[in-house]
């Protein structure tokens, strides 16, 4: 058996015990809310108008940025709570997932619920209501009944919607079968972006089709069909969430952005926390504004950071001091303002850099970004998803009056891949990248130092400070991996190799040189 479909099969307990977990969850949520608010629009036009508005227009909103923004608007929420009782509460992972998805859940339910008793034959109203029925014996008797296909036809879409967006819940630190897509997109392992996107459709499918024999039961008065239904729901969620559940644990929690040379130095940091006898267990793929907060809101322990990256992002700084002066503001602010400590750097740096391909660079005459700006015009420019919106974009353009003809955004891995094949002109690259040899390419100088130093460091979470074990187990990785061993490691990963048995062999390499 292929070693990739192995690791993805063993994921499997957990990665659909968790989906069908928060899918289960924000739906039961999403139907409690819709059911009772359909019913109440029945009689009520203006209030039948502003329900379905104003659920068309939830379902406007990409599904990944209405999952980011709740985690912003329940830390708050989190923080507000303890302050005014002295109990919090998680704002990471499983409650915005489940909100969020709750509410992309009512559009079908509640459109379709207020058009199928609406749409009850005029006569079949009358006559139950010339029988002596009130009107609520009415609805309860005759026109939910009559409504029911209607009506479960919105209850499967959502369903199917739900378990299909709840695969975007991963970079908001919600485990789910999105952690086989995240992690096999930027690790380039297709096998577990294949897994992924095959084991989603298959729990919809099965879930949709166990929703319409309970449907069907119903229709032809069958209560054999709609017990198998039920039952083949029930069993479904059990069998899913029961092995999760039996493999759940606590320990630490170590915190991984989504791109691959964070999968692998949160793999080695949780490899280093077990040989220290510590249980621990990773959460990936959490977006770039999640995690930070996540940090110094106890909801992971640990991950590795990069100081450019604070300090344009956080501090708001747009000069470049020496350094060391850099990486001591962002270890002062960091425990200033949210308690977190700053165990160290490991070694290397992982710079933000425009690069080229090396032919076309010589071509051009073109060796750092001065040179550059002359033929900006006539070239194309391609970045990672949030790179454009970042402060060191703003200040590139700004030293260096770049104007691209065009930019373009991408999937990390796939921008070395365009330069390569001279599909794009210049990307945003990283200096730790193995694939700039691989493919390549030349890193352009910064002669007006634009971009801030991006030394890696290890981050502790406040309640973590002085935890001994905890910290003695991840000292000895502070300086420890030089930039070229950080390459080569990024290159293994980027060949194939798991983000775990990349982070075997970082290991190995560190303990060499002691």
């Amino acid at each position: 058996m292929d070693g990739r479909f192995a690791d993805a099969l063993a994921r499997l307990p957990d990665y659909l015990g968790s989906h069908v977990l928060v899918s289960v969850t924000a739906l039961a949520l999403g139907l409690a809310l819709s059911v009772p608010l359909a019913l109440a629009a029945l009689g009520r036009p203006a209030l039948r108008a502003v329900l379905l508005g104003s659920t068309s227009i939830v379902q406007t909103v990409p599904g990944l940025a209405l999952l980011a923004l709740f985690y912003p608007l329940l830390l708050g929420a989190a923080a507000f709570s303890e302050r005014l009782t002295g109990v919090g509460f998680s704002a990471l992972g499983f409650l915005p997932a489940v909100l969020a998805l709750a509410l992309y859940s009512m559009l079908p339910v509640v459109r379709n619920m207020i058009t199928g008793i609406l749409g009850v034959d005029a006569a079949a109203k009358q006559a139950a209501l010339g029988v002596g029925m009130t009107t609520g014996q009415s609805l309860r008797m005759v026109e939910l009944p009559l409504a029911l296909p209607v009506i479960m036809a919105g209850v499967r879409t959502a369903a199917v919607w739900v378990i299909g967006t709840a695969t975007l819940s991963t970079p908001i630190g919600q485990e789910s079968l999105g952690n086989y897509i995240f992690a096999g997109l930027q690790t380039q392992n297709w096998v577990f972006v294949l897994f992924g996107c095959v084991a989603a459709a298959v729990l919809a499918l099965l879930v949709d089709q166990l929703l319409a024999l309970v449907e069907r039961g119903y229709a032809v008065r069958s209560r054999a069909r709609m017990a198998a239904g039920v039952a083949g729901l029930a069993l479904t969620v059990l069998a899913a969430l029961l092995p999760s559940t039996m493999r759940a644990g606590g320990g630490y929690v170590i915190g991984a952005k989504s791109f691959s040379e964070q999968y692998i130095l949160a793999a080695l940091i949780e490899d280093r926390l077990r040989d220290s006898g510590l249980a621990a267990r990773r959460r990936d793929g959490l977006g770039s504004a999640v995690i930070l907060s996540a940090l110094a809101a106890n909801d992971i322990d640990a991950y590795v950071e990069y100081t450019g990256t604070v300090w344009a992002n956080q501090l708001k700084r747009t000069d470049v001091p020496p350094r060391a002066e850099v990486v001591r503001q962002v270890a002062d602010w960091l425990k200033a303002r949210h308690g977190i400590v700053m165990l160290g750097g490991l070694g290397f740096e992982n710079a933000y850099a425009l690069a080229m391909r090396r032919d076309r660079a010589r071509e051009l005459g073109v060796k750092s970004i001065a040179d550059l700006a002359p033929h900006a015009p006539s070239l194309s420019v391609a970045a990672d998803f949030e790179f454009f919106s970042r402060p060191e974009w703003k200040a590139i353009l700004s030293a260096y009056g770049l104007s691209f003809a065009r930019e373009r955004q991408m999937q990390a891995e796939f921008m070395y891949q365009a330069a390569a094949a001279g599909e794009v002109d210049v990307i945003s690259a990283y200096t730790s990248d193995g694939r700039i040899a691989e493919y390549d390419l030349v890193v352009l100088e910064d002669p007006k130092q634009a971009l801030p130093p991006y030394d890696a460091i290890l981050l502790v979470s406040p309640r973590r400070t002085n935890d001994k074990a905890f910290l003695d187990a991840l000292r000895p990785l502070v300086g420890a991996i030089d930039v070229v061993t950080m390459r080569e490691a990024n290159r293994r990963a980027s060949s194939g190799a798991t983000p775990e048995a990349t982070a075997r062999w970082l290991d190995q390499k560190i303990r060499d040189k002691i």
